[in-house]
């Protein structure tokens, strides 16, 4: 890979990664001062306070005192977990299945869901139409999980309209993991649609995609968006719909919820593609089958590995060093996971055409080197995943 990147001396990340600002003297960023903002100077009492005063508001108003939108993994399982277990509530748990989550992770997912003895609304969308999805966003974003972001930021909001229940409560906060939110202007983060458009669809709307996929070869009934579709204005005025992050109210550390629900829940870390188990400690992102894929479009696009995210978290949260940091990130600079092999397959793609697409969207100075020979890695529940004889004449499958 060729051209140099800054890179924030502290925490790490490089000045690809999105929404960072690196301080004149490489010495911090934004990212920093938000942890430290974080850290020193919210009252996290008060906002637990004004946490109970949001609960005691909503509870027993409706047939559910508030929707949890849930994938399973370690944060949304916290957060399902903190309001059953510290306020008692009666929710409605919501996901929406993008197609791709891991046996392991299903185990975690029932288990979690009988020991806390909650209602459960599991929505798997059009599998035909989620391909076709994938293939436009990639094509034109090099992102193919815009029915992923979309479908799981609109649908549960289209649930609460339903039901009748206009309390929200999400998890993690944006503040975490980009600038476009921070913890330093020491404001509740709302999950709203102007975050939704902003963050969430990359710019295309499912009126948007209907255009792009729908012609004579492929009809699409307008209907098959609606599971992406954000709902109204009036709607959510009628509704009354409050939707925040249980992040804004008390100080989300990884490493301290997710030993948490593995003690308390029986809650298992499963491995991921793009970073050993002794970086990935806190087992993050280890939900979907194509997360490693995922991670290696990023990297290809922006020179930076999941290993560099992950260390990033430990130093902003004090637990390790910028030069224990950039040791784990030398060593683990990047892997190309087996998992591109299914990808390519859904859809019907070449390696040489998803390397052309990527180089067009690689983000400058970094430029991509698709020569360089990186490891591969294969996780061990690969075979149990579905797949499709789909690639195109001429091209050998690598496994």
């Amino acid at each position: 890979m060729s051209g140099i990147l800054r890179k924030c001396k502290r925490c790490l990340l490089p000045e690809t990664y999105e929404t960072l600002e690196i301080a004149a003297d490489d010495s911090s960023c934004n990212m920093c001062r938000g942890s430290e903002f974080k850290n020193q100077n919210i009252d996290w009492e008060k906002r637990k306070n004004q946490f109970d005063s949001i609960i005691e508001k909503y509870r027993g108003k409706n047939d559910y005192d508030c929707i949890v939108p849930f994938s399973g993994g370690k944060d949304s399982t916290f957060t399902l977990y903190y309001l059953v277990k510290e306020y008692g509530i009666k929710p409605l748990v919501v996901r929406f299945n993008h197609g791709f989550y891991r046996p392991g992770h299903e185990e975690n997912v029932n288990r979690t869901l009988r020991k806390l003895g909650v209602d459960f609304i599991d929505f798997r969308p059009n599998w035909t139409i989620v391909k076709r999805l994938m293939k436009e966003s990639f094509d034109r974003k090099t992102d193919f999980c815009w029915h992923c972001h979309t479908g799981v930021y609109s649908f549960p909001l289209r649930i609460a309209v339903r039901f009748n229940v206009p309390l929200v409560i999400w998890g993690e906060p944006l503040s975490e993991l980009s600038a476009y939110y921070t913890y330093e202007g020491d404001d509740i983060e709302f999950e709203d649609e102007e975050k939704f458009n902003m963050v969430r669809n990359l710019g295309i709307t499912a009126e948007d995609m209907y255009g792009m996929i729908h012609d004579d070869d492929f009809p699409v009934d307008r209907r098959d968006l609606l599971p992406y579709t954000y709902p109204t204005v009036e709607e959510l005025k009628k509704l009354g719909c409050y939707s925040v992050c249980l992040g804004s109210f008390i100080p989300w550390d990884y490493r301290k919820q997710t030993r948490m629900i593995m003690d308390r829940l029986g809650w298992v870390g499963l491995d991921i593609e793009s970073a050993p188990r002794d970086v990935n400690g806190e087992f993050a992102k280890v939900e979907c089958w194509l997360q490693g894929t995922r991670d290696y479009v990023k990297y290809l696009k922006r020179g930076y590995s999941r290993v560099t995210q992950l260390v990033n978290f430990e130093i902003r949260n004090g637990r390790m060093s910028s030069e224990e940091g950039q040791r784990l990130v030398e060593v683990y600079d990047a892997f190309k996971p087996a998992s591109l092999e299914v990808f390519l397959e859904y859809m019907g793609m070449t390696e040489r055409e998803f390397n052309e697409t990527v180089a067009k969207f690689a983000v400058a100075p970094w430029e991509p080197d698709f020569e360089r020979d990186l490891p591969e890695t294969r996780l061990q529940d690969m075979d149990s995943w579905y797949r499709e004889n789909n690639r195109k004449e001429g091209e050998e499958k690598r496994g």
